[in-house]
C-alpha cells in the first residue's frame, strides 16, 4: 500500500491523503481528472474519485447536472453520486462523514482519492469542520417565509447582505434555504453565521489549512470570464438537445416533488420548474438558466478567491490539460513512491501564483 506524510494535527488525517480538483462550474474538472486518473493508471497507481457537488447526488437528474457519463464512470470507481433521491436532503455534515470515511476506505484499498467539484461548501466543510450552531427556531423561520412572501427572497437576500456580507456573497438572492438560515442565525444569536464559521480558528490552524490548499487544492480558473460564459451557453443549449427539459418533466411527476426541495433549487433546474409553472415562456428559459449559472459561477470564484494559498491552473490556456496532468502526476508519483521525504502533498507548490487568477 502506498504512503503519505503525516498530516498535520490541527487537521484531520485523512487530509494529507488526496488531492481536491475544484472550480466554477463548466470549467472542465471531469476531463482533468480523468485525464491524470489515465496518466496515473499508466505508472500503476489507482484513482477513485469523490464528487464534490450537491446535484450530483440525487438519481434522476442526470442532464442538467453535467453527470459523468455511464462511459466516463466505468473508467474508475466514482463516489457520492447518485445517493439521495430527489425528494430527499443531503447536507455539508452528511458529506464531510461520508468523504472522510471513503478517503479512508480508498486509502486502505492503496488508491488515491481524488476530490472533483464546485460545491465550495462541501471543501469549506471538509476543511474546516463544522461549528456548533443554534437549533432551528420555528418562530424565526415562520416570520422569514412571511416577510419573503410579502417581499420575496431578493429583498431578504438585500437584508442578510447588511448583517453579513460575507455570507451574502457567497449566495444566490433567490436561494431561500441557506439566506434564511443564515438570517436565522443572525436574530437568534445576533451573530453573522461567518463569524461563527471563523470564530474557532487561530494562527496555528490557519497556516495548517493555507498549507494544505497550496499543496491539495488545484482550482481550476480562467484568465478570461467571456471563455467560461461562452462554455456555460455551449453545455446549456447541449442540455436541452439532450433531453434536459423532458428529465425536469419526469421528476415533476415523482411523488413529494416541489420547488422547494433542495434538489430543484439546483441551477438550471429551478428556472425550468418556474417556466412549466408558467411563470415565463419557454423562449426565456435558455437565458435565465444561463444568467443563473454565471451567477453561480462568479459565486465558486469568490470561494475559490478566498483560498488565497491555492493552487491556480488557468483552464482557458492553450495545452494547460497536458501541463497540468504532468505536474499534478508527479506530485503524486513523488509522495507515493518517497514517503519519507517532503513532496508536493506536504510542500506547497502552485502551477502558477494566486494573483494570477482571473479578474
Amino acid at each position: 500500500m502506498p504512503h503519505t506524510s503525516p498530516a498535520s494535527p490541527l487537521l484531520p488525517p485523512e487530509l494529507s491523503q488526496l488531492l481536491v480538483i475544484a472550480g466554477p462550474t463548466a470549467s472542465g474538472k471531469t476531463a482533468l481528472a480523468l485525464a491524470l486518473a489515465q496518466s496515473l493508471q499508466a505508472e500503476g497507481i489507482a484513482t477513485e474519485i469523490i464528487s464534490v457537488d450537491s446535484a450530483l447526488v440525487y438519481c434522476g437528474m442526470d442532464i442538467g447536472t453535467a453527470k459523468p457519463s455511464a462511459l466516463e464512470q466505468a473508467q474508475l470507481p466514482h463516489h457520492l453520486i447518485d445517493i439521495r433521491t430527489p425528494q430527499q436532503s443531503y447536507s455539508a455534515a452528511e458529506f464531510r462523514q461520508d468523504a472522510l470515511e471513503l478517503v479512508r476506505q480508498i486509502r486502505a484499498r492503496g488508491a488515491l482519492p481524488l476530490l472533483v467539484g464546485g460545491t465550495m461548501l462541501y471543501i469549506h466543510a471538509l476543511l474546516h469542520g463544522l461549528d456548533a450552531l443554534p437549533q432551528a427556531d420555528a418562530a424565526i423561520r415562520a416570520r422569514l417565509q412571511q416577510q419573503a412572501a410579502e417581499q420575496g427572497w431578493p429583498a431578504l437576500h438585500a437584508w442578510l447582505a447588511q448583517v453579513d456580507a460575507a455570507t451574502a456573497a457567497r449566495l444566490a438572492p433567490n436561494d431561500s434555504q441557506r439566506v434564511g438560515r443564515a438570517l436565522e442565525v443572525w436574530l437568534a444569536t445576533g451573530t453573522p453565521l461567518s463569524a461563527l464559521h471563523t470564530r474557532q480558528q487561530d494562527d496555528a490552524q490557519h497556516a495548517a489549512r493555507q498549507a494544505w490548499m497550496a499543496s491539495h487544492l488545484i482550482a481550476l480558473e480562467p484568465h478570461s470570464r467571456a471563455w467560461l460564459h461562452e462554455r456555460i451557453a455551449r453545455r446549456f443549449d447541449l442540455m436541452l438537445q439532450a433531453g434536459f427539459l423532458e428529465e425536469v418533466q419526469h421528476l415533476r411527476q415523482m411523488p413529494g416533488m416541489n420547488a422547494d426541495l433542495p434538489a430543484m433549487r439546483s441551477v438550471g433546474y429551478r428556472q425550468a420548474w418556474q417556466m412549466f409553472d408558467g411563470e415565463f415562456p419557454v423562449q426565456e428559459l435558455p437565458e435565465r438558466a444561463i444568467a443563473a449559472t454565471r451567477q453561480l459561477a462568479k459565486r465558486q470564484i469568490t470561494w475559490l478567491r478566498s483560498m488565497s494559498s491555492r493552487c491556480i491552473v488557468p483552464c482557458d490556456e492553450a495545452g494547460m490539460e497536458t501541463r497540468a496532468i504532468g505536474t499534478l502526476r508527479d506530485k503524486v508519483l513523488r509522495t507515493m513512491q518517497h514517503p519519507a521525504m517532503p513532496t508536493a502533498l506536504d510542500t506547497p507548490t502552485a502551477v502558477i501564483p494566486a494573483q494570477a487568477a482571473i479578474q
